[in-house]
């Protein structure tokens, strides 16, 4: 008996973490607010609840809640994955619905629960799930995911996203089930009474519908099923009888069960074909196939078949009396027999008509926000009225009368048919009998996916009835779009759930006891602590796989008994057939037991390795099942074992070794690895009690759990007496020797033969142990997970435990090279090993030799060794997905060090050789041994980049190369320090960490950086100086960034001074000096009118304002813009008086601020980055209370618009403002939104500028009284939107408004200029630079008409549309039938300018050219001159040269030459013809080098202003003829001109005359010049110095319509152009401002930049150098920009390539990281570069060692381990007092570091001191550090060899290696000296004394590349020359260098070791 109960606790394991589990929702929803409140009002009628008697009436309600609440509670867990990383802790959610509430909460083992959104609905929640919908993205072609948690309630879905939308779906019928697929929700109709009734036998409804999306409308699903007849053609899903089991999304598969069969089916879930969409929508009309429309209508409508209370509503049962009834089914059944052509149809149809339709969801697109979507179906009257309506009454209405029914059919043909989206194809079904439906399967309670430890996966169901779990295996087809099932097993449980990630699955049986299987193979019973499970006894149970259950007896046994839980079984139970019968005894036995104790009911929600157990008390325990293994290494050789063994043999080795570790009481985490190798090797055959070394395994651990229990005392105080007994128990023998699958009896024979007496010396293998055969691949498997583990220093502990068992194998094996490796690795461990266990030679045979095990051992340091002396190599062997280091390092050389750049592609073989598990005899097929092909080599620097992006893109890392050891590392570290000096700019974020660049790493992951409130670029915040005068922040200019202007305008406070003159929000002074004949009265007039002049100033500053602020803000989202005020009043000095306009003493015009505050709105909303967060509320949250703010307001919109926000604001608010009709909201809105869809040619915004254009409508169209300025405003919105599209009828509609006749009537008849002008801007835009290239618009004959327009002419009839509008004459202005040139002529002669702009079309360009007699220049008004001259400029572009030569080559040639006096000419005429020319042509060049900063354009400008402005002071001759407002407008043109040159560039000469000019107030002064002066001013520091303007063709465009030369008289002067177009220069401005942020300390600074132009027709191909931050040139002139050293690391951008990566980085404030070099300091501390450490090291370079400080380290980097290095290593301390002489050697390494810029070096150097003080000590443990100096030297040797031109690389021009290879060199020669005859012992292969220096003699060898001699035919020694010697090693291999230091030993110790000194004399 005590055996068995042993074997029984043997295959038994222990569940760990016990803890009692409540769903964490249970208690949150107690504490739930809302909850108990709504179940209280549900439960009963509030009169009831309340006048019930007081508490007693509460008290039954609440008992009543609590029982209802139980009653409905559902929860599902799943393993967390809400916006988790990877390496984040894994938690479980959890999703509670009860009542009226979900929970959605997060919890883990390690932190309590949370909430993570709770929702409260209306109704009962039915069902809650998570599910998530794939949402097509705009941008790209892929789907992405959303994650929604949908809460199903009887009428409708909610749906909820993680990032917050919510949408509702109602639901057309009642739904039974909800499943969540991959594509969306799957739903199940509930079939009511009425389907039946309503169904004519041809068309059943679908059942199954999908929702691809909560806009989406719900269409039913296409199902194929499989089979040969015609019924496997594509229908809709409308089995009722099919009901869906289980859906899962990886692979996408629908389980279904069919009710009437009993048999369950797979199905493929997948997207319909459009094939299957075409069978099913195509319904034959005779056979009348599927109900096509009336499925329509149904859904479309919610019918009131279908709701709960309509059914029965009527009577309608079963025997229905009245089958007339209004609202009766059998009614329209009737009529449908009829007249079934007409109509296939259902009530529903009609009540289409009535109700408003569903599918105007649809119409919703997906795009538009949630909150829009609730709309679409009427409220929810509606569904009351269809659904809960408790009376028929309510129905009534919605069907028609009988005899209305024919009339109303006649419309069903416009109903289109929805269209299925989903097909379900069968892929599986069971296998039944025919006579056997009474014992019918019940439907599957639980469905899941599950795998076995090798890789087998299987979908399991649970039949209940059967108590049965049925396993199907199933592997995926080669193109994953089919499963193939191929066999069943079935498993007797009760219940069952998967444990995801340990490939198994817990089952509990029917007695209550639980088990683990993995797949279909059983583990072991699980063991919970505190639950005692029945154990009775244990008959060993095989699974019986289903082969085919068809033949009658087996079926009929089968299904002999339903087992029916609720009733207990009877004691008969003989009569169930063996394969049901329950291994555990029957169920009476339990019965009496399971009442005492708690047993186990069932099990639910797994999450990863843990379940909850429901307990029969109706608690539940949540246990967690053990891990297979804790320690990596054990993991690792499982992995290596389980790789190459066959699959069932692997899946016992892995079963067996699970039940041992993890029996009840097992081993702690130390004791693992001595479990396993006690395991492993016994099933290998071992006797592990007969070898010491794993005898002494055994006293560490505790081998049976049975004994370590009952024992009282706790087990480590034992005595050896108690061990050797346990030892040699039949127990132990029995534990370790069974195999898992042979014989019973085969364990009792072992015992006995194995018994022999313990001194027996030959230890033998039991060769029926299960991996006897393997023991060869094995060995060889885990010999290369050692390799595999000397790779990695994290690991290289466990490699010494792993060579244990190596060594032992390899002896068993008699591979003596492999044995000699492992003494080489380990000399002083593997000495101690002795014993070999003898394996019989004849059954040598039974093993399998695989072919890949050969006699020399692979040894991966010797490869690469060889690999950098430029040996030829056989490919090294790896194993797929465990050798993962071996397998980049031996690519890695390929790729580097042989320089085969193919070898991480299409050359892998030649490297590596995979290791697969059927190689059995594949050793005929010879090696190709790689012949060193003589191909050109790629240089080192693309031989490393490519090396760096390929071991990036394998996913490794800096913290990975930390771990390589240190030689093997030494290439890579190489080729990474190449690749630093000269990166690619558009590498990967990862590549950049790799080679240490943090720079680019910054900059490359430039999307994912929050923004700050005030921040410049990525993550910088930087604050602007805490001012202490609160007026200061709120003059709107606050946001500037100081810290860049700073250093761009380091040396003045410029900045401060822009500000004084814009601001707007303070007092002006108002000084006048009261004469003592002055009233006061008239004193006080006097300062109001001398106000008023300042106020002219003040009014036109906020325009200058924007453009200086440009994009400086990031707004918070809950707070609103704040705008400064636009402060009016003055204070006059002494004492500080106010002084105001509104006091009534003198006149002030109407609406004076009217404009100004538009513009005030426009400057505060422009300060709004494009980049910020913006959206729809937020701009509505802007608007003001007071209506006098609205102007503002208006001007905030215009300005969104702007900068691109406006898009955002719905279409809904749009229509709200522009219906107020509040003239400048609407210009505001106007023309903001046509700016953010600038050249889109968007349909909706045209419509609504139509409105607004009086041209655009249909001539027949209401007319609209639309404001004038609106009108204009809209113009220009249409050349705006419609940009360069050159689209034939607007340009036809423009053309003909330029020319806009005034009529009729009194309509259009003042400031006509301006529309007439708009209309020419906008036709430029639509035309913009298409030239004569006009397509389909040669009939318009566009150029003509608009010279037409310029210089007069018969006016044209008008064309179309508009001739019936100007019938009618103006009432008011007579005009004739000749063009009033003096309205058309600037819009027509702009249009000109802009169509054929840059065209150099020299043929419009003389058109436009000044007259060149004086007769005809009399006609022409001067202003026009000036417009004539700047298109004629910008149409010949190319010619405009910038000097002042070419500026006057435009006045006309009778102007320049001398007069004849007798001549009569008018000098007014002349001169002022002569100015307007000058500014024209000054206009033009101001746009040629708009932003270039070019000193030649500025020079020419400068000095035209100078005389300008001497003429001005002159108050002489030529001034009173030019007239001083003709003057001033000419310098106010001038001025705008030379800041658009240096616009951004804050320059100082520009600055004062801006500064003169603001101080000239009153006068001719007036409110446009001012405006002028001050958008010049703030077009010189546009966007504070980061933005400049650019000369595309948009750019231009703006900016004509933004610097119109004529400026308004007053402030509400709009008659010649219109004041709110000023703005749009805003649209020409570019961010080009590159500032450098030192990437460590997150500042900027300085650094200097390349630039390199291309090559042009005006100059060749230049480099300039720039410091920035600077403003760059516009890109496309540039070649590329580079950031040169020797301060910062290099870094270069290649604008040839790509101009969109440095585009990005400008658009993010120009941020561009840059990395100081080690040694350096930034330009701001050292502008000379004297004081850098290198400066100092140059002077006196042999002292450069000694004269580095290592106090001094933290002035030349910033790097913190090397500022400790120092502070710890180089100083000297107390406890460093007697190792000076490592002090200063530290001090020479990091001196060394720091100023070859490669810190990453020092571990390396500190390694190598290391290890050679360590070798010269005699202190070395193993030979590894020598391994790895040897690399080093290798890689030294290669590139002496290589010449000194590769000798550049910093790593190895280091003066520490040729140190320390002497060093090394030096101790070894000294060993040689004195154990030549060691090495001679090894050498015959001589067993070595016991007490020899075996550690020693291992480095000697490693070091030295000397192979192991043993099995070569090859004897070195006794050579007789060195000649002879040479020959006979080339064949080993050994590396001459080597050869020579070993002469003296092999050329016989004759010669002594006096020759030894000789050769190394010779050879070096």
């Amino acid at each position: 008996m005590s055996e068995v109960v042993y074997e029984e606790t043997a295959t038994m394991i222990a569940a760990g973490d016990l803890q009692s589990f409540v769903p964490f929702g249970r208690e949150h929803c107690k504490n739930h607010p809302n909850a108990f409140n709504l179940q209280l009002r549900e439960l009963q009628p509030a009169s009831e609840l309340w006048s019930s008697d007081g508490a007693a009436g509460l008290v039954g309600s609440l008992q009543e809640v609590s029982l209802q609440e139980r009653e409905r509670e559902c929860w599902q867990l799943r393993k967390g994955c809400v916006g988790v990383r990877e390496e984040d802790v894994e938690f479980e959610e959890e999703l509670y619905a009860a009542g009226n509430v979900v929970v959605w909460s997060h919890g883990c083992r390690t932190q309590a629960s949370s909430v993570y959104k709770a929702f409260t609905v209306d109704s009962p929640v039915q069902q809650a799930l998570w599910c998530n919908f794939a949402v097509p993205n705009n941008k790209k072609d892929v789907e992405e995911e959303e994650q929604t948690v949908c809460i199903i309630q009887s009428s409708c879905v909610n749906v909820h996203t993680v990032t917050g939308k919510d949408f509702i779906a109602p639901l057309p019928f009642q739904v039974s089930n909800v499943w969540a697929t991959k594509f969306g929700l799957l739903l199940e109709r509930k079939n009511t009474a009425t389907d039946t009734q309503l169904n004519s036998p041809g068309e059943p409804l679908p059942t199954v519908f999908s929702m691809l999306h909560p806009l989406d409308e719900i269409a039913p699903v296409v199902c194929k099923p499989a089979g040969m007849f015609e019924g496997s053609r594509a229908q809709y899903m409308s089995d009722c009888t099919m009901k869906i089991v289980f859906s899962c999304s990886q692979p996408s598969i629908v389980v279904s069960y069919d009710t009437l069969q009993g048999i369950h089916s797979v199905w493929f879930l997948r997207k319909v074909t459009h094939e299957e969409r075409s069978t099913v929508l195509q319904c034959p009309a005779e056979t009348a196939g599927t109900p096509l429309n009336f499925l329509t209508s149904n859904l479309r409508n919610i019918s009131r078949l279908d709701s709960p209370g309509g059914s029965g509503a009527t009577g309608l049962g079963p025997g229905a009396s009245c089958p007339i009834a209004t609202g009766s089914p059998l009614h329209l059944n009737a009529l449908h027999s009829h007249h079934s052509k007409v109509m296939t149809s259902s009530p529903g149809i009609h009540s289409r008509i009535h109700s408003p339709s569903i599918s105007n969801m649809a119409a919703l697109s997906r795009a538009h926000s949630p909150g829009m979507a609730a709309p679409s179906f009427s409220g929810a009257a509606r569904f009351n009225t269809s659904f809960h309506s408790p009376s028929p009454r309510g129905h009534h209405g919605f069907l028609p009368s009988p005899n209305s029914t024919m009339n109303e059919t006649v419309l069903v043909p416009e109903m289109e048919p929805i269209i299925p989206d989903l097909c379900m194809e069968q892929l599986w079904s069971e296998t039944i009998t025919a006579g056997c439906h009474k014992e019918m399967n019940s439907k599957a309670s639980k469905v899941f996916l599950t795998s076995d430890l090798c890789e087998n996966r299987y979908l399991c169901f649970l039949v209940e009835s059967h108590q049965q779990l049925r396993c199907v295996k199933f592997i995926e087809s080669n193109n994953t779009s089919k499963l193939i099932f191929t066999s069943v097993t079935t498993i007797p449980a009760k219940d069952a759930e998967p444990l995801q990630n340990k490939d198994a699955t817990l089952v509990l049986e029917a007695c209550g006891s639980l088990v683990l299987y993995t797949g279909i193979t059983r583990v072991s019973k699980v063991f919970v602590p505190g639950l005692l499970s029945p154990s009775f006894r244990h008959i060993p149970h095989f699974s019986t796989p289903l082969e085919n259950v068809s033949t009658p007896a087996n079926a009929g046994s089968r299904h002999l008994h339903r087992l029916n839980e609720a009733v207990m079984p009877s004691p008969v139970s003989a009569l169930r057939s063996p394969n049901i019968k329950q291994h555990e005894g029957s169920f009476l036995e339990d019965y009496s037991f399971q009442q005492t104790t708690p047993f186990i009911h069932a099990l639910r929600d797994p999450v990863c390795n843990r379940v909850t157990l429901e307990l029969g008390s109706g608690t539940m325990v949540r246990i967690c099942i053990p891990q297979i293994a804790t320690s990596e290494l054990v993991m690792k050789c499982l992995q290596a074992v389980c790789f190459i063994l066959p699959k069932e043999v692997a899946m016992k080795v892995l079963v067996k070794w699970y039940n041992i570790y993890n029996a009840p009481g097992g081993p702690s985490a130390h004791a693992e690895w001595s479990l396993f190798v006690t395991c492993f090797m016994t099933l290998m055959g071992y006797n592990t009690e007969r070898l010491t070394w794993t005898r002494n395994l055994h006293f560490e651990v505790p081998l049976s759990p049975v004994i370590a229990a009952k024992k009282a005392r706790p087990s480590d105080g034992g005595s050896d007496e108690d061990w050797d007994y346990l030892l040699g128990s039949h127990y132990h023998r029995q534990m370790t020797f069974q195999p898992v699958c042979g014989p019973v009896g085969s364990s009792d024979s072992n015992s006995t033969t194995d018994v022999s007496s313990p001194s027996s010396p030959s230890l033998k293998l039991d060769t029926s142990a299960p991996l006897f055969p393997h023991i060869p691949a094995l060995f060889y498997v885990l010999h290369l997970l050692y390799q595999e583990l000397q790779l990695d220093g994290l690991q290289r502990a466990k490699a010494s435990l792993l060579v244990c068992l190596l060594q032992q194998l390899a002896r068993d094996l008699q591979l003596e090279e492999y044995v000699d490796l492992y003494w080489r690795d380990h000399p002083a461990l593997i000495s101690g090993f002795t014993e070999t266990c003898l394996i019989d030679q004849a059954l040598i045979g039974q093993m399998q030799r695989p072919s890949f095990l050969g006699t020399k051992p692979p040894c991966v340091f010797s490869w690469l060794s060889s690999c950098l002396r430029g040996e030829e190599l056989p490919p090294f062997p790896y194993l797929v997905g465990i050798c993962q280091r071996t397998r980049l390092l031996v690519l890695s050389y390929a790729l580097y060090v042989i320089g085969d750049e193919n070898a991480t592609s299409t050359d892998v073989s030649k490297y590596l050789v995979k290791l697969t598990a059927g190689q059995k005899s594949c050793a005929s097929e010879p090696h190709n041994r790689r012949q060193r092909s003589v191909k050109v080599k790629l240089s080192w620097e693309s031989l490393a980049e490519q090396l760096v992006v390929w071991l990036t893109s394998e996913g490794f890392t800096l913290k990975d190369l930390e771990s390589v050891p240190f030689g093997a590392a030494l290439p890579i570290r190489e080729a990474i320090y190449l690749c630093r000096e000269q990166p690619c700019s558009d590498w990967s974020e990862e590549v950049c960490l790799l080679i240490g660049r943090q720079d680019l790493t910054k900059q490359a992951h430039k999307m994912t950086l929050v923004k700050s409130k005030t921040s410049v670029g990525s993550g910088l915040s930087f604050e602007p100086p805490a001012t202490t005068e609160v007026d200061e922040e709120e003059d709107g200019m606050s946001d500037i960034i100081q810290e860049v202007t700073g250093l761009i305008w380091s040396q003045d406070l410029r900045v401060q001074e822009v500000r004084r003159l814009l601001q707007s929000s303070r007092p002006v002074r108002v000084s006048v000096v009261q004469l003592p004949e002055v009233s006061d009265h008239e004193y006080i007039e006097e300062k109001e009118n001398k106000l008023l002049q300042l106020c002219q100033r003040t009014m036109a500053l906020p325009v200058g304002r924007g453009l200086f602020t440009l994009f400086s803000y990031h707004p918070v989202p809950t707070e609103p813009l704040p705008v400064p005020k636009l402060n009016l009043t003055g204070r006059a000095p002494p004492r500080n008086t106010m002084v105001d306009l509104n006091s009534g003493n003198i006149d002030v015009p109407p609406n004076m601020t009217s404009w100004p505050s538009f513009h005030n709105g426009v400057a505060a909303g422009l300060k709004i980055a494009p980049a910020s967060q913006v959206d729809s509320a937020w701009i509505a949250y802007n608007k003001p209370k007071s209506p006098e703010l609205a102007n503002e307001y208006a001007g905030f919109l215009m300005a969104l618009g702007l900068n691109g926000h406006l898009t955002k604001l719905a279409t809904l608010n749009i229509h709200d403002y522009l219906t107020k009709g509040h003239e400048m909201t609407s210009i505001g809105l106007l023309l903001g939104v046509s700016s953010a869809k600038l050249g889109t040619m968007d349909m909706s915004i045209t419509r609504l500028l139509s409105i607004h254009i009086p041209a655009l409508l249909p001539p027949t169209s209401t007319e609209l009284d639309v404001p004038h300025n609106v009108q204009v405003a809209a113009v220009i919105g249409i050349g705006l939107v419609y940009q360069g599209t050159g689209h034939r009828h607007n340009t036809e509609v423009l053309l003909s408004e330029i020319g806009r006749p005034p009529g009729p009537e009194m309509e259009y008849c003042t400031d006509r200029e301006s529309y007439s002008l708009a209309a020419g801007l906008a036709l430029g835009m639509v035309c913009l630079g298409h030239g004569s290239n006009l397509i389909g618009m040669t009939d318009l004959n566009v150029p003509e008409q608009l010279y037409q327009y310029m210089v007069g002419g018969h006016r044209r009839a008008q064309a179309g549309a508009s001739r019936e509008r100007h019938k009618s004459p103006s009432y008011q202005i007579k005009e004739g039938d000749t063009i009033n040139v003096d309205v058309t002529c600037p819009g027509a002669t702009l249009a000109l300018a802009m169509i054929y702009l840059k065209t150099n079309n020299r043929s419009i360009a003389d058109w436009l050219k000044p007259p060149d007699t004086w007769f005809l220049l009399d006609f022409i008004k001067p202003e026009f001159l000036l417009l004539r001259t700047l298109a004629r400029c910008l149409i010949m572009w190319d010619e405009i040269l910038p000097n002042t030569d070419w500026v006057k080559s435009n006045i006309p040639q009778i102007m320049r030459s001398t007069f004849d006096p007798s001549e009569d000419i008018n000098m007014e005429t002349m001169t002022q013809a002569q100015d307007y020319i000058t500014a024209g042509a000054c206009m033009a060049l101001g746009l040629r080098f708009a932003g270039s900063a070019n000193s030649d354009a500025f020079e020419s400008l400068y000095e035209i202003a100078r005389n300008f402005m001497k003429i001005m002071s002159f108050a002489g001759t030529a001034a009173v003829q030019t007239g001083y407002y003709n003057l001033q407008t000419g310098l106010s043109m001038i001025l705008l001109s030379m800041s658009m040159v240096m616009a951004g560039t804050g320059d100082l000469k520009v600055l004062q005359l801006c500064r003169f000019f603001h101080k000239r107030t009153g006068g001719e002064m007036n409110y446009g010049f001012h405006m002028a002066h001050h958008m010049a001013l703030g077009l010189l520091f546009l966007g504070g110095g980061r933005y400049t303007l650019s000369t595309s063709n948009s750019a231009i465009a703006a900016l004509l319509c933004a610097l119109y030369p004529h400026f308004p008289a007053h402030s509400t002067d709009n008659r010649y152009h219109l004041q709110a177009l000023r703005h749009l220069a805003v649209m020409a401005a570019e961010p080009r401002l590159l500032v450098p942020v030192d990437v460590d300390s997150l500042k900027p600074c300085y650094a200097l930049l390349e630039v390199t132009y291309k090559g042009t027709k005006w100059y060749d191909e230049t480099t300039v150098e720039l410091m920035a931050p600077t403003m760059l040139p516009e890109l496309h002139l540039l070649k590329r920009v580079k950031v040169k050293g020797p301060r910062y690391w290099e870094l270069s951008i290649d604008l040839s390539k790509e101009t969109q990566h440095l585009k990005s980085i400008l658009n993010r404030d120009g941020v561009l990281y840059v990395k100081l070099r080690a040694g350096q300091l930034p330009y701001k501390d050292d502008p000379q570069g004297w004081k850098s450490l290198l400066a100092s090291t140059v002077n006196h370079h042999n002292s450069g060692v000694r004269a580095f400080k290592p106090e001094n380290i933290s002035a030349f980097t910033s790097d913190p381990t090397l500022v400790s290095f120092a502070e710890f290593f180089c100083t000297s301390s107390e406890g460093m007092k007697h190792r000076e002489d490592s002090q200063v050697l530290f001090s020479a390494m990091l001196s060394e570091c720091v100023t070859q810029e490669c810190p990453e070096m020092l571990p390396t150097y500190i390694a190598i001191e290391q290890a050679v003080g360590a070798l010269r000590r005699g202190d070395m443990l193993q030979t590894f550090p020598l391994v790895q100096l040897r690399l080093v030297a290798d890689l030294w040797d290669s590139r002496v060899l290589q010449g000194p031109a590769k000798r550049h690389i910093a790593l190895l021009t280091s003066e520490l290696l040729p140190v320390m290879k002497n060093m090394v060199d030096a101790a070894l020669d000294a060993w040689l000296k004195d154990n030549s005859s060691v090495l001679r012992h090894y050498m015959r292969s001589e067993a070595l004394c016991k007490d020899a220096p075996c550690t020693m003699l291992a480095c000697f060898l490693v070091y030295r590349s000397i192979p192991c001699l043993r099995n070569s035919h090859t004897q070195l020694e006794g050579s007789s020359s060195l000649g002879v010697l040479l020959s006979r090693s080339s064949q080993l291999g050994i590396p001459i260098r080597d050869l020579l230091r070993l002469v003296p030993v092999l050329t016989g110790s004759a010669a002594g070791p006096q020759t030894l000194p000789a050769f190394p004399a010779h050879a070096f």
